[in-house]
């Protein structure tokens, strides 16, 4: 195994001393070696990961989001990371080939002396596309860090997903809309019969829905829009289906106003939420840990949740019922419980940044006094009829 002094190692990676200290400073890369005399020495797996350090940063995303996506350093740890470089490179490699044929174009218009507005705004579009790429990837990373943890642990082994379609009556229903459909989740390896039917996959996020796109096929419809602007004339479909989804709404009143406007008489709308109690060991561990963190700025339960949201829906629609899941979560290992805890919305990032190391060992040590870290669930779905 090689070494080397922090001179010749920032000399290899190609960047300042300075930089090499800061890294050391703050935790994220620190030196594999520190001798009697203070020398501080490096090796070839401290140069690998810098490579995942310099490469994540040139991609776009900040030393705080870093810092969790380095904090392993195995082999599969390595090979995810290159796959997620390769994958973000070749976004933008297809991102700058259309950049440059719309400046082709445009350029070509300007000498011409015919300047077209819709092309300036393509390039203003286009140049922000960088930023999407990287946020579509949080969003979508977050969602799957949790996802894996739900899947993993929870005791309910038919899992949130299977049980919430379980909770569908397709039997009169000939047109569905899923509203914020996320990765699909909902509708993979599922058995619906769809002759005779329209389903139609809708998501906020264009990126969302180029990855969904491609995962589920032909089958389905997708769109791109917010619920407060459903496309769709009055009366359109027999069901609605707004999965952890209402929570999140600009407007929640106009929402659930489209909503209402695009069902069919009798139709049906399913919608899930959680409880004041959903996963509430997490922040209670946080809070012990550094009482300063706050996992999320916006309690999303006080937006719409199990204790309110009868009363809200009842505004809108007859017949709302709620059916509660039933589940929770035994988690035997730390690290997804990191993985969870920094994909959340709040500022622990920014905090737990220089102590991930220590936050490690903290709980580690709750899960060896009993074995495990039980965490509660509180989830469940509103079934509503117009």
């Amino acid at each position: 195994m090689n070494t080397y002094s922090t001179g010749k190692f920032a000399k290899l990676a190609n960047v300042t001393e300075r930089t090499i200290r800061y890294y050391d400073k703050i935790g994220l890369l620190k030196p594999s070696f520190v001798m009697k005399n203070g020398y501080r020495y490096y090796t070839d797996e401290d140069l690998l990961k810098l490579q995942r350090i310099i490469s994540l940063k040139n991609l776009g995303f900040s030393l705080e989001e870093i810092y969790p996506m380095t904090l392993k350093n195995d082999k599969q740890s390595l090979e995810d990371s290159l796959k997620l470089q390769i994958e973000l490179v070749n976004k933008k490699i297809h991102s700058l080939e259309n950049l440059k044929e719309t400046l082709k174009n445009t350029s070509r218009l300007v000498r011409e002396d015919h300047v077209e507005w819709d092309k300036i705004i393509t390039l203003l579009q286009l140049s922000k596309y960088d930023e999407e790429i990287i946020e579509q990837y949080r969003t979508s990373k977050n969602l799957d860090v949790r996802i894996q943890l739900h899947e993993k642990y929870s005791h309910n082994k038919l899992g949130w997903f299977n049980w919430l379609y379980s909770q569908l009556d397709f039997s009169h229903a000939n047109r569905i809309l899923e509203i914020g459909c996320g990765d699909g989740k909902l509708w993979e390896n599922k058995t619906l019969d769809f002759r005779n039917r329209e389903v139609f996959l809708s998501d906020a996020s264009s990126g969302m829905i180029e990855e969904v796109k491609k995962k589920l096929g032909d089958d389905f419809s997708f769109m791109v829009f917010e619920c407060e602007q459903i496309p769709f004339k009055k009366n359109y479909f027999d069901i609605v289906i707004a999965n952890h989804v209402l929570f999140y709404l600009k407007d929640l009143n106009l929402g659930l106003k489209e909503i209402e406007r695009v069902l069919v008489e009798g139709g049906s709308f399913y919608c899930s939420t959680y409880g004041k109690n959903h996963m509430k060991e997490i922040t209670e561990l946080v809070k012990e840990f550094d009482s300063r963190i706050v996992l999320s700025r916006n309690c999303l339960y006080d937006q719409f949740g199990i204790e309110n949201g009868k009363d809200i829906l009842n505004s809108y629609f007859e017949n709302v019922d709620l059916v509660m899941y039933d589940d929770y979560l035994e988690v035997d290992d730390s690290e997804p419980l990191i993985d969870y805890i920094m994909s959340c919305h709040g500022n622990q990032n920014e905090i737990l940044k220089n102590q991930l190391h220590q936050f490690k060992l903290f709980l580690d040590q709750k899960i060896m006094e009993k074995g495990h870290i039980r965490i509660t669930k509180q989830a469940g779905v509103f079934k509503c009829k117009k």
